[in-house]
């Protein structure tokens, strides 16, 4: 039982998700026009989120990695650099195109991220489900306030899920979240957000 409740955790606040959810927030937050708004949401989402669900639903088809949460750390070298890549042309469509600051912010903070677990991820796996919940209420508190910070409640279940199936230990659950608020305030703090 305590096995299939951490697998419905990871498997429900997943990093893609909490993606999602993050750039439409944003998205609409930040654009006044609501068929911009969705426009922004639907390209971030698609320099971003679907290229990275893609590769890893690909290899893991084709037994490249073990599975869509649960891999080893070295199966994950390829999908950082995808995911840097992806990340770069989506900001620099944001760019471009004056897409919403907020967006801006976040996809930097998201490449800077990636650009550190790439390099940690050569010797020790990072939690990446923690890093995403741990910047999404960082970016969430930033943006909204107080209610932000309420996405804070779901760190310490997702934590959980990802020691009790194996995937991590409680240093790299911690050091995930950690660095990834660390990173956030940094950017957002730059962009004159703090």
């Amino acid at each position: 039982m305590k096995r299939r409740i951490a697998k419905l955790i990871t498997n429900v606040v997943n990093p893609f998700a909490v993606s999602t959810v993050v750039i439409g927030v944003l998205a609409f937050r930040d654009t006044p026009d609501l068929t911009r708004a969705l426009l922004w949401t639907v390209g971030a989402l698609a320099l971003s989120v679907v290229p990275i669900l893609l590769a890893v639903l690909l290899l893991v088809r084709r037994k490249r990695m073990d599975g869509v949460f649960n891999n080893p750390r070295q199966q994950r070298h390829f999908l950082y650099g995808i995911a840097i890549v992806t990340g770069f042309f989506g900001f620099v469509l944001l760019w471009l195109g004056n897409g919403p600051q907020l967006l801006r912010l976040t996809f930097i903070a998201g490449m800077m991220a990636l650009l550190v677990f790439m390099l940690v991820n050569l010797y020790w796996k990072i939690s990446l489900h923690t890093a995403f919940i741990a910047g999404t209420a960082t970016i969430f508190t930033i943006v909204i306030g107080g209610w932000g910070a309420l996405a804070l409640v779901l760190l310490p279940a997702v934590g959980w899920s990802r020691w009790a199936l194996g995937q991590h230990t409680l240093a790299q659950v911690t050091v995930g979240a950690v660095a990834a608020a660390g990173i956030v305030l940094a950017v957002f703090a730059s962009g004159g957000y703090l």
